[in-house]
C-alpha cells in the first residue's frame, strides 16, 4: 500500500497490487484493475518510485520468510516455482 495526496489535499492508501496505470495528463492519473480513475498531485516519476520500493519491502520479507530467517539468497525459476541457493 501507498500513500498518495488526491487534488482536494485528502491523503488516501492504495493497494499497489490493483494499480493497472499510471498517466501523466499533466495531473498523475492512476487507474485500477476495475478501471476506477484517480487524479493524484504527486508526479508519475513518484508514484513509480514508491510503488518499485514498496514492492521491494514486501518481496525482501517474502524472501526473510522462505529463508526461515537464515541469510540465503532465493531464486525464481521459469516454472515460476522458488528455488533457494545453498
Amino acid at each position: 500500500m501507498i500513500r498518495v495526496t488526491r487534488l482536494n489535499d485528502s491523503v488516501m492508501v492504495v493497494n499497489v497490487e490493483k494499480i493497472q496505470s499510471l498517466q501523466a495528463t499533466p495531473d498523475t492519473v492512476i487507474t485500477f484493475t476495475n478501471h476506477d480513475k484517480i487524479m493524484v498531485k504527486e508526479p508519475l516519476e513518484e508514484i513509480s518510485q514508491r510503488i518499485v520500493e514498496y514492492r521491494r519491502s514486501v518481496n525482501c520479507h517474502i524472501g526473510d520468510s522462505i529463508g526461515g530467517g537464515q541469510n540465503k539468497s532465493a531464486t525464481t525459476s521459469r516454472a515460476g516455482g522458488v528455488r533457494m541457493a545453498p
